[in-house]
């Protein structure tokens, strides 16, 4: 097939301001996906926006295996409040206790919209 690109699970995408570290979930414009390497800004890498990961979560919060996980607005743990300006990103694949500092998460692989 001659428009066929790539699979799209990852992309390069250009790292914004205090780069990308290896591991710790972005959101770049409607993008959210965790790095594979570590990049200053303005360089390209690896984002892969899909799967299921071990990713920061808010302490304070239980979560239940098939809640939605969102990413707040200024960035930071994610959390299952979907709060104005969060952004759904995944869902929880298994349950988290409170407290925790991680939760599993299986990203969407999606573009993320803002919570009105």
């Amino acid at each position: 097939m001659k428009v066929y690109v790539q699979p799209g699970s990852i992309i390069d995408l250009t790292a914004p301001a205090g780069g990308f570290t290896s591991g710790v979930p972005v959101r770049v414009g409607a993008f959210f996906g965790v790095p594979q390497c570590s990049v200053l800004v303005g360089v390209k890498g690896a984002v892969k926006l899909d799967g299921v990961f071990e990713l920061p979560k808010v302490s304070a919060q239980a979560w239940t295996e098939g809640q939605l996980i969102y990413s707040p607005a200024a960035g930071g743990a994610l959390t299952s409040v979907s709060a104005t300006g969060a952004f759904l990103v995944g869902v929880a694949t298994e349950a988290a206790a409170n407290p925790s500092a991680v939760g599993r998460v299986r990203l969407n692989g999606v573009g993320v919209v803002a919570v009105a």
